[in-house]
């Protein structure tokens, strides 16, 4: 990506020089250049997002990225494991794939703030296509690792399409050294009776920027899961937006947010239900220490026609320190009659009540610690229905906690 100052009109003069460089390098077919040609026009009317967005009330991007430079570079994309069904983006790419990229990204008409999904659409090329056919389970997991360097721009695209009754497991890791920034967009389409276990690592640089967009859809009696540990990046933005469009879908939203330092960590999240008989769940465990700022913004919005739905939503803090901050921001925005929607919200210091249980029982206060923040993580591990999944998840929470600790103990 090219440098985006903080100053609107400089934004623009930088984000057009920088495109001009980027086409002349790298032409492309007539679909491809005319995403690229409406993302850079969108982008460059919108500017980057800023506070006065509704969705980014928390998150300020140009604090983050201010006297910095991203010049756009080809992302490293690793694919392993099963790779029957996955080809990489190219000019002859199929019909519904350039339909994909040409859409209008969710949100757009309410929240007008989808600057950065037209910018990866501005620089569109890298990236993979995962089409599963129907009727086809695939056991092994295809894994994705993106990783960044030094001080440039990535714009990795994914577009997935699970067949009627198919199922698939993808499992992404996210990483690098440097001040790199990655702008990764996701689209996801779930036919009748899919199912689809997806889960991301996000484990950046201390210095990297990680953007990233996932738009779901669901036909009918259609799963998805998702689970998301953070660790990494001096700044994240982790945004979902689901619809579920058939009767009888569900999805399944699940993470760990683990910041300290400096760090911020923003994870935005839409749930719309689009048809009836439909199940949505989100359950996310925060640990925030030192100067570290993390954000949970979650909406059901239940239409009309959404009659008998069930949406939870749960998110849960741990504050280590005074200076740590946690914003929370739970929506139900419901115009259904018959339905079953809660919300909960939890910020606060571990409990001393079991602290001084264990701490009677021979405990150090480290490990009284380290033993209540494990169990604060439990309920979204439990999440994890793929064992080999679970076990990397809860060995990078505990080593991260192990660290903390550490630390703390000096």
């Amino acid at each position: 990506m090219s440098k985006i100052a903080v100053k609107q009109k400089q934004t623009q003069t930088d984000e057009e020089r920088s495109w001009n460089e980027f086409i002349a390098a790298n032409p492309a077919s007539a679909w491809m250049q005319q995403v690229r040609e409406k993302g850079m026009a969108a982008f460059s009317a919108q500017g980057l997002p800023t506070k006065k967005e509704e969705r980014y009330k928390y998150t300020d991007i140009a604090r983050f990225e201010a006297g910095r430079y991203f010049p756009y570079v080809t992302t490293p994309i690793k694919t392993t494991g099963n790779l029957t069904h996955v080809t990489p983006i190219s000019d002859d790419a199929p019909q519904w794939v350039r339909d994909w990229a040409d859409a209008v990204p969710p949100g757009t008409e309410q929240y007008k703030d989808m600057a950065l999904w037209h910018a990866a659409n501005a620089f569109l090329r890298d990236g993979i296509i995962v089409d599963v056919p129907k009727n086809t389970v695939d056991e092994a997991p295809l894994e994705i690792e993106i990783t960044g360097d030094g001080l440039n721009g990535f714009v990795p695209r994914t577009f997935i399409r699970v067949g009627e009754n198919a199922e698939l497991t993808i499992i992404e890791r996210h990483k690098g050294q440097g001040a790199y920034w990655n702008n990764r967009v996701t689209q996801i389409h779930l036919e009748t009776g899919a199912k689809f276990r997806h889960y991301r690592i996000q484990d950046n640089s201390s210095e990297a920027i990680y953007t990233q967009n996932t738009h779901v859809t669901l036909a009918k009696d259609a799963t998805y899961e998702a689970c998301v540990l953070t660790t990494g990046s001096a700044l994240s933005r982790n945004q979902i937006h689901v619809e579920l469009q058939g009767a009888s879908a569900a999805v399944y939203l699940s993470g760990l947010n683990l910041l300290s330092g400096t760090q911020h960590g923003d994870t935005t999240i839409t749930i719309e239900h689009q048809a009836p008989h439909c199940h949505s769940n989100q359950l996310y465990k925060t640990i925030v220490d030192e100067k570290a700022h993390c954000v949970f913004q979650g909406k059901v919005h239940v239409h009309q026609i959404a009659q008998k739905t069930d949406g939870y939503q749960l998110s849960n803090a741990l504050i280590l320190s005074n200076t740590a901050i946690m914003d929370t921001k739970p929506e139900l925005e419901i115009y259904a009659d018959d339905v079953k929607c809660s919300h909960g919200s939890t910020t606060g210091r571990i409990d001393e009540a079991p602290l001084f249980y264990l701490r009677s029982r021979g405990l150090s206060e480290a490990q009284a610690r380290m033993l209540l923040m494990q169990a604060f993580l439990g309920p979204v591990l439990d999440n994890i229905k793929d064992d080999a999944t679970r076990d990397v998840f809860s060995d990078l929470a505990v080593n991260w906690l192990e660290k903390l600790t550490a630390k703390k103990g000096k």
